[in-house]
């Protein structure tokens, strides 16, 4: 009897994409979780896990919230359609959360940020998006000394129980 063929890797439920600057680089205040409108073939690339979000940014378009610079890679086994890597994706939010993030875009400096990119437990694809301000350099340094100072503090703590 043949073997079975093994199946390609997909990826049902859980993280495709993670932009870990993201708190690094900005200070984040509020995060949403939202749906997004994608075509076929980004769907299938998306669940085997050929997605950057790192330099993913919100844009409001006619009362609409868009992603923007989301790298989707092209699906490799696609027949005679396709879809463009870096096109601006809708977001699936409700009106009072639109309105929200539009409020806070309108301010100087406020920024909307792709933080991770899912799937739910039903299989959905999901963005969760921050919106937050960007940080200045010693704002930067003040976050990397607090992480080693936990990153110590625990490391000291782990010793004395040993």
């Amino acid at each position: 009897m043949a073997k079975k063929a093994k199946k390609a890797f997909f990826i049902t439920t859980g993280q495709v994409a993670q932009n870990r600057r993201a708190n690094f680089d900005y200070e984040i205040s509020e995060k949403f979780v939202a749906g997004l409108e994608l075509k076929g073939t980004e769907v299938k690339s998306l669940r085997l896990g050929h997605a950057n979000i790192n330099d993913a940014y919100g844009v409001e378009k006619n009362g609409e919230i868009y992603i923007s610079n989301m790298y989707i890679a092209e699906y490799s086994n696609k027949g005679y359609e396709s879809h463009e890597e870096k096109r601006d994706r809708k977001l699936l939010l409700n009106k009072k959360e639109i309105k929200n993030i539009m409020g806070e875009l309108s301010k100087k400096g406020a920024t909307l940020v792709a933080m991770s990119l899912f799937f739910n437990d039903k299989g959905l694809a999901k963005l969760e998006v921050g919106l937050g301000r960007g940080k200045k350099l010693y704002d930067k340094r003040e976050t990397e000394k607090e992480r080693n100072w936990q990153r110590d503090k625990q490391r000291i703590l782990n010793n004395a129980n040993h």
